[in-house]
């Protein structure tokens, strides 16, 4: 079901991943953080620059000249590569994003490429004007997910995170019944994956997609591993098991 606070991915699985999407009270708050940090850096520099300047000049009357050429690359890195860099090395945040646990990711819920990155804050001037992001707060109420014209344009979407304590899946000793150790060993780096996006999401899915997903996973790796179902144990079980074992395995390496 569409849902105007969630971007709802199916899976090549035909997994349903539901991810809540960042509003502008977060983005802002995103922002206002980035612009102190920035504005933090940018004094350093001239901070610095008062003091090599002078000394330098002494030795070179074209001191001043490369002074400003400095002045003003660093002003336009600040300015301009500032998002597109952290978003590229950092998995979509900023380190406001961070702070504030909001992330850039691609509308089919991939990471965010180089590309996606660039483009989306190629146009963060035209989303500035005329004052305060004004284009871009016009354009996240007017559209289905929250979009800045950036995103628009890159094919981006801005979502909430969970804390990771709160999306680790809970791999404890002891719960849920055992499975089969050596098929458990056997089931490939892509299915582990799987089964662990499953485990992290499905707090964010509704009670009967989870089941069924869980289901469906599970029933695709007893096929596999020619493992029987166990009627005392649920799926989620089965799946928390089974990943606890293979990643525990000292065979096991990515």
């Amino acid at each position: 079901m569409y849902s105007p606070d969630k971007l709802t991915i199916e899976t090549p699985e035909q997994i349903p991943l539901e991810f809540p999407l960042a509003g502008i009270g977060s983005r802002f708050l995103a922002i206002a953080l980035d612009m102190l940090i920035q504005t933090l850096a940018f004094l350093l520099v001239i901070f610095v620059g008062e003091l090599l300047v002078p000394t330098v000049a002494r030795f070179t009357p074209r001191a001043w000249t490369w002074a400003a050429a400095i002045f003003f690359l660093v002003l336009f890195l600040l300015y301009s590569g500032y998002y597109a860099l952290f978003e590229i090395f950092w998995n979509g945040q900023t380190p406001g994003k961070r702070l504030v646990r909001i992330r850039v990711i691609g509308d089919s819920g991939r990471p965010i490429t180089v590309y996606e990155a660039v483009a989306r804050n190629l146009l963060r001037l035209v989303d500035q004007m005329p004052g305060l992001y004004v284009v871009g707060i016009v354009s996240v109420f007017l559209t289905a997910r929250n979009k800045r014209l950036g995103d628009i344009v890159a094919g981006t979407v801005v979502v909430h995170e969970k804390a990771m304590q709160e999306v680790q899946p809970d791999f404890v000793a002891g719960t849920g019944a055992s499975a089969p150790t050596s098929p458990a060993l056997q089931i490939s780096a892509d299915e582990l994956e799987l089964i662990e996006r499953f485990l992290q999401r499905r707090y964010d899915l509704s009670p009967e997609v989870r089941r069924q997903s869980a289901e469906q996973i599970a029933a695709r790796l007893r096929a596999r591993l020619g493992t029987a179902q166990d009627g005392s144990e649920s799926a989620e079980d089965y799946l928390e098991t089974v990943a606890r074992q293979k990643r525990d395995s000292a065979s096991f390496s990515r």
